[in-house]
């Protein structure tokens, strides 16, 4: 009986993984990269105050967005996460939400969930030290 038992719980030990990032989305590959801000120049000063938004380009799909909640940064690909590639599909970031200009879709940059779409916002991780700010996939 103890042997079941055990078989039952060794799942357990090994699915679960704390790294266990899941950012799939069929509409935007899975890029990898890292990149770093560093909050002390000026391109980047507006994201040491909550609400505020930055832009990075050549990362991801279309560029990322690096959003500070005030409880920790976030960072979301440009991309609309509901439409293929195309022209209209890179966000456009306002006081805390982005929309979609294809489909007028509007996503909350705290939670990167939009009303009534199937996919929120592609989310890639985020690492703080100081005043520099890493973001990777």
């Amino acid at each position: 009986m103890k042997k079941y038992i055990l078989l039952l719980l060794l799942p357990m030990f090994f699915g679960c993984d704390s790294d266990n990032f899941n950012n799939h989305n069929p509409y935007i590959e899975n890029y990898t990269f890292s990149t770093d801000v560093n909050l002390n120049l000026p391109l980047y000063n507006n994201l040491r105050f909550a609400g505020n938004s930055a832009y990075i380009s050549n990362v991801g799909a279309r560029g990322v967005w690096l959003f500070n909640s005030g409880s920790g940064y976030f960072a979301y690909d440009a991309a609309c996460p509901n439409q293929p590639i195309t022209q209209c599909s890179t966000l456009v970031a306002n006081a805390g939400f982005a929309t979609c200009p294809c489909d007028d879709v509007v996503y909350s940059m705290y939670t990167g969930i939009a009303d009534g779409v199937q996919y929120p916002m592609k989310q890639y991780r985020v690492q703080v030290s100081g005043d520099n700010i890493r973001v990777y996939n």
